[in-house]
């Protein structure tokens, strides 16, 4: 199983080339369970194989499992009332927390012991990675991380030293740059370790690199994802990929297997693709390979029914809302109030698609810290999409009906730390429809106002105690806020 490189220990850049050969053997086991679903049609079981191409259709509400030895296994339990935002294997949606901890949870199963002790002993050990850690490194042994805010500020150091341990699988793995290319390495020597170790079998690595699923937005990574390993098509040549941010680090990871190399780049500041694209061409150019290839351009002639991409689309946490104005396609999206305070940007971002084919928009932006992104927004039903997906995930089209109703909370907080790690939690954990309007406090923090849309009172009234009661006392909930709080009407 390939696990994902993200919060990484010092920055670097390497390259390496290929030797060796193996001998084929064969592993894979079954997910027992079937997977939790929301559509009244039958679900047949699900595989690993879902959950490494990303194609599970599990929606990432796990709750808070928190930071114990049995976070895994808590995580998985906490599935029960996860919706199933699509059927198994219908689409690509990257799962970055949730897919990678099933998959530890089934690695624990399997071998009776801890996945960080799993890890140690199948995998960093017998690869000779000294320098690799599935816990946080410590100040003295990993590169502080940055923010870039704006070019005026400056880099300031994150305030979050590492993500919670429920993302281990799928992003707290410490690293550097060239233990991450001695992994690669076993891909370009048929399993292979420099060592000469086994650590899997031809075969594996075949079914691992030709098992695949297209991905809808194909250009911003690759058109293809494969069992952990995206699959890039560089001016027709095959490119594996596998790429890791979490807040203030990064990491890319290329392996040419025509080319016999493999190049790995870690940064404490990002993640900032067109850095990336302009470091690895200028070396892809010196090894006399292949290039990056650069992102399409939009295509003018082309004349779409704009009412068709018209909607909300969603998954927990994050909501984007598309619609025509004067002729053109916006996207609007709508930050996390915490994240939008970290970030020092407004709760509601705005940018124009540019059509590159029916499906495929490009979004640039007019932030010099922020490259163009790509959007696909695809599947129509009854004339309208269904899934809008940028940056490996999809985004459901959300159901809107009756979420009109605009309900302020005031609360008076005994503990603001955990009242607003709790309004954290909330946020992506909204009820289907629901949006986040409103989240702020008084100047001394005593006091919040809360505006969230949706179609009950009593539903948000339930939805706001169960996360904010243990850490605020909520005086009052006000339906039809709207006006008290100078937001437009529904």
């Amino acid at each position: 199983m390939r696990l994902r490189v993200q919060d990484l220990d010092r920055p670097g850049l390497h390259a390496a080339r290929r030797r060796g050969k193996g001998r084929p053997r064969r592993a894979g086991p079954h997910l027992p369970a079937r997977l939790p679903g929301r559509r009244p049609r039958r679900q047949r079981p699900g595989h690993p194989r879902h959950l490494l191409n990303h194609t599970s259709g599990i929606e990432e509400d796990y709750g808070d499992p928190g930071e114990g030895d049995d976070v895994y296994e808590r995580m998985v339990a906490n599935l029960a009332g996860a919706r199933q935002v699509h059927a198994l294997g219908h689409t690509h949606g990257y799962s970055p927390a949730l897919g990678y901890a099933i998959l530890a949870r089934i690695m624990e199963v399997i071998d009776g012991g801890r996945w960080d002790d799993i890890m140690r002993d199948r995998l960093f050990d017998p690869l000779g990675l000294t320098s690799t850690s599935t816990r946080p490194a410590g100040q003295d042994r990993a590169a502080t991380g940055y923010l870039v805010r704006s070019l005026d500020e400056g880099p300031i150091p994150s305030p979050l030293a590492h993500l919670p341990r429920a993302f281990g699988p799928g992003g707290n793995v410490s690293t550097t740059a060239r233990d991450l290319l001695t992994l690669a390495y076993v891909f370009l020597n048929e399993g292979l370790a420099p060592n000469g170790t086994r650590i899997v079998s031809p075969g594996v690595l075949r079914e691992m690199t030709h098992s695949r699923v297209p991905v809808p937005d194909p250009y911003l990574f690759g058109p293809e994802w494969a069992l952990g390993l995206i699959v890039c098509d560089w001016h027709g040549h095959t490119v594996y990929a596998h790429d890791g941010s979490a807040v203030s680090q990064s990491a890319r990871l290329r392996i040419l297997p025509e080319a016999g190399v493999a190049i790995s780049m870690l940064a404490n500041a990002g993640p900032r693709d067109s850095f990336y694209r302009k470091v690895f061409n200028t070396i892809l150019a010196d090894l006399g390979t292949v290039t990056i290839p650069d992102l399409p351009e939009p295509d003018p002639s082309l004349t779409l029914d704009l009412s068709r991409y018209e909607g909300s689309y969603e998954r927990p946490g994050t909501r984007y809302q598309v619609a025509a104005e004067d002729g053109r396609l916006h996207l609007k999206f709508t930050l996390n109030p915490m994240e939008a305070q970290l970030l020092d940007k407004p709760e509601q971002l705005d940018y124009e698609l540019l059509p590159i084919s029916e499906t495929h928009f490009l979004m640039p932006s007019d932030d010099p810290l922020e490259d163009t992104q790509t959007v696909a927004i695809y599947e129509f039903k009854n004339g309208a999409a269904q899934y809008l997906h940028t940056n490996c995930r999809v985004n459901p089209r959300a159901d809107e009906k009756g979420a009109t109703m605009h309900v302020m909370a005031v609360s008076t907080i005994s503990d603001h730390e955990g009242f607003w790690n709790a309004l954290k939690q909330a946020y992506g954990r909204l009820p289907g429809g629901a949006t986040w309007t409103l989240a702020v406090a008084s100047t001394d923090g005593a006091r919040a106002v809360n505006v969230i849309v949706h179609d009950s009172l009593d539903g948000v009234r339930s939805f706001f105690e169960g996360h904010t009661a243990p850490f605020a006392t909520t005086e009052y909930f006000e339906a039809d806020a709207a006006n008290a709080v100078g937001l437009p009407s529904a």
